[in-house]
């Protein structure tokens, strides 16, 4: 199965703009909470919800999911054996653990694992093209800076493809050797060049086309409100909601302020 072949679900329904506004939503609230047992429990809801409904297959979650899991090992056991505290468990050479620290190595460990998940299933349910649209016409972004980013978004591959092409004919020529200041001379030069004449072709197509007037503009795709983002929002509110309860009445530490 490809990459781009994914199974689609309610998720990828959900209005882009409702599912952008929701996760900020949460992601202050994750920024702002200093109880570990709520973070544990939002952190295994998302968990939940980053493997049975982004629709891709197990194997790539798997493998988008392992980097970020290395980043809580490392984040969290970090601040375990080398952070401060008073109440001592374990000390050896440099390595300190106490009771405080291990408690704020879990604590920045799952924040940072629910902040990975959140822009995890954000980004594999969220189309590029439905987002700019969406923020057109829910948040009334000017079309001129949406349509400015959508543009940016398809030029990467072409500018990669330039990159390429610059390097096969430097090696070509022979000329791919030198220091790391010549060869920036080499790849800026071309690279900057053409990036500028096809910003100034897009910018001309763009005025013509009168993508600066915002008035009485339509769109090619219509995104609206569904029943999609009625389930996303009460889905996100009752996960933050249930995390606050189960941490209250089977909490997994005896701590519920870390700072």
């Amino acid at each position: 199965m490809r990459l781009d072949s994914y199974r689609e679900t309610w998720l990828h329904r959900t209005n882009p703009s409702v599912k952008l506004l929701v996760m900020i939503g949460v992601f202050f609230v994750v920024l702002f909470l200093h109880n570990p047992n709520v973070l544990i429990n939002l952190s295994v809801g998302l968990l939940l919800l980053f493997f049975l409904y982004t629709g891709y297959p197990m194997k790539y979650l798997v493998l988008f999911f392992l980097p970020f899991f290395v980043i809580f090992v490392s984040t969290a056991s970090s601040m375990t054996f080398f952070g401060q505290g008073t109440t001592t468990w374990v000390r050896w050479g440099l390595v300190h653990i106490t009771k405080e620290s291990f408690f704020r190595g879990m604590h920045l460990g799952f924040r940072a694992l629910s902040f990975a998940l959140l822009g995890l299933i954000f980004s594999l349910t969220t189309r590029p093209v439905y987002l700019f649209y969406s923020l057109m016409q829910q948040l009334k972004v000017k079309p001129k800076y949406a349509y400015s980013f959508l543009a940016g978004v398809r030029l990467i591959p072409m500018m990669i493809e330039e990159f390429q092409t610059v390097q096969n004919a430097l090696k070509v020529r022979g000329a791919d050797g030198g220091g790391i200041v010549n060869k920036m001379k080499r790849y800026a030069v071309p690279l900057l060049s053409q990036s500028i004449r096809r910003a100034q072709r897009i910018a001309v197509a763009m005025e013509a086309k009168r993508f600066s007037d915002a008035k009485n503009r339509t769109f090619y795709y219509q995104i609206g409100v569904s029943r999609y983002d009625v389930i996303f929002f009460v889905w996100m509110i009752g996960l933050i909601g249930l995390s606050y309860y189960m941490a209250t009445v089977f909490p997994y530490f005896p701590v519920t302020d870390v700072r």
